[in-house]
């Protein structure tokens, strides 16, 4: 797996990535757009907008929690069905 950040003005970043093989994740093939994520600051503020969605009937799919690679985060269902990520 091969994994490229792109790091625009103003803080926003885009991630890239690549691997050999697909992986079936619920259903969607990891091969094109897989999620995005907003970064909200803080891991006070990933809990308290992931409870705010979930109150909203967005419940979290994942998290919040640390991730393998350091991220705090949770993973929510936007009204289409996309993954986003919010992030500290």
């Amino acid at each position: 797996m091969r994994t490229y950040f792109i790091s625009l003005d103003g803080g926003a970043r885009l991630e890239l990535m690549s691997r050999a093989e697909l992986d079936d994740a619920g259903g969607r093939l990891a091969q094109g757009f897989n999620h995005v994520a907003f970064s909200v600051g803080s891991a006070s503020e990933v809990d308290a907008l992931t409870t705010r969605l979930g109150r909203d009937r967005y419940p979290a799919l994942s998290g919040p929690r640390t991730t393998g690679d350091g991220y705090y985060e949770s993973v929510v269902p936007d009204p289409e069905g996309n993954l986003v990520e919010i992030t500290a």
